[in-house]
């Protein structure tokens, strides 16, 4: 694609012309549904991402002087890669959150299944406590749902060693519990 065809597509985009807006999304719509439902996505899923995503392209190209290295397309594309893969670690939190802590107030949940609970958080609770502040730190704001970006300004790191770090904790936290002679006790109940 020609440099000068690459800008008549942005400047569509900024001023909203239907017709440049329409092929925009016929050719990368493919490409976003491909890439959401080959990552556990939904249909609905695509469609929300999408509409998301060209929102923020939007903003970013009326609001900041954007200057990519890559077509708009591939720009695009990595938008709605984020905005999916930030999806899923809020679902993952989500599950995350309520595989620890029990929110139901269930009177007829069994005693085994408390118990059970119980010796989740603790083995949790166990490994977490063995790293140090800062770790603990920068896990607990990715688990509140903090962006990279955020984590990284917070925790003065840039953004790469935010995400690398952020990796290294979590295996070992993960590591750490999976060692532990109690998980093999907890996933076979």
């Amino acid at each position: 694609m020609n440099s000068a065809k690459h800008q008549t597509i942005i400047q569509g985009i900024k001023e909203g012309d239907y017709q440049i807006l329409k092929a925009f999304y016929k050719k990368n719509l493919p490409h976003v549904r491909k890439f959401i439902l080959k990552h556990h996505g939904r249909p609905e899923d695509v469609e929300d991402i999408f509409q998301e995503a060209v929102v923020v392209l939007y903003h970013k190209l009326r609001t900041e002087k954007l200057e990519t290295k890559v077509m708009i397309d591939t720009y695009f594309a990595g938008i709605c890669k984020n905005m999916w893969r930030n999806q899923l670690r809020k679902q993952q939190l989500i599950a995350y959150q309520n595989w620890l802590v029990d929110t139901s107030e269930d009177t007829e949940a069994s005693i085994l299944e408390t118990l059970l609970l119980e010796d989740q958080q603790a083995l949790y609770q166990k490994y977490h406590a063995q790293l140090n502040p800062t770790s603990s730190q920068l896990l607990q704001l990715f688990f509140e749902g903090k962006n990279m970006k955020t984590i990284a300004s917070y925790m003065g790191y840039s953004e790469g060693y935010t995400r690398k770090k952020k990796h290294l904790i979590k295996n070992r936290l993960l590591q750490g519990i999976q060692q532990d002679p109690v998980y093999e006790e907890l996933v076979a109940s």
